[in-house]
């Protein structure tokens, strides 16, 4: 019996399915308390270093100065000024994992069914782990410094490009993107 499938279909199945699962969109969700008057506020600055221990971060490469870099211009953007008494406190974090990438096994393409004796085949799906990716999260927590209470939060998830370059630019289209829902409008 000739096979329905040529020899080349299986690893473009394989290399669709791959970019297919790098191609994930960002995920943005942002919290605000209702009552908080942002146009009020005149000054920010970032929680203290040590508190939330940046120094761990410094070879890292989770880009946790790229994510304050990016903060401050978007701050900044919408006319707070950087201060060491300031109205607002701005907390930064990330966390990321390491994930896998898989593709469930298929009978067309991964082989026939075993032979287990007494005309008994078996053939059972199963995931394969066809490459590794690195998702993060990035959480901005803005503080009233005077009632100290937190009035805006913005949290984004994404898939982590490996390039150095690419990976700030992504800082800053995510953290844009965060404060596209952030009360006060760019000026």
């Amino acid at each position: 019996m000739k096979s329905l499938f040529k020899p080349w279909i299986k690893p473009l199945v394989v290399l669709l399915l791959s970019l297919a699962a790098c191609t994930s969109e960002q995920v943005v969700q942002t919290n605000q308390q209702p009552n908080a008057n942002f146009a009020s506020y005149k000054t920010y600055n970032f929680m203290d270093a040590t508190a939330r221990n940046d120094s761990a971060f410094q070879n890292s490469g989770t880009g946790i100065f790229e994510l304050k870099r990016a903060v401050a211009h978007e701050m900044e953007l919408r006319g707070y000024q950087q201060g060491p008494q300031p109205d607002l406190w701005v907390n930064i974090g990330i966390v990321t994992q390491q994930k896998n990438q898989t593709r469930e096994t298929n009978f067309r393409f991964d082989g026939a069914p075993q032979y287990i004796g007494q005309r008994n085949y078996h053939w059972q799906a199963q995931d394969v782990v066809v490459g590794q990716y690195q998702e993060g999260t990035a959480t901005v927590d803005i503080v009233d410094a005077t009632r100290k209470e937190q009035v805006w939060q913005g949290t984004t998830t994404s898939v982590l490009s490996r390039k150095a370059d690419k990976s700030s630019q992504q800082i800053d289209e995510a953290v844009a993107t965060m404060f596209r829902k952030y009360p006060i409008l760019p000026r």
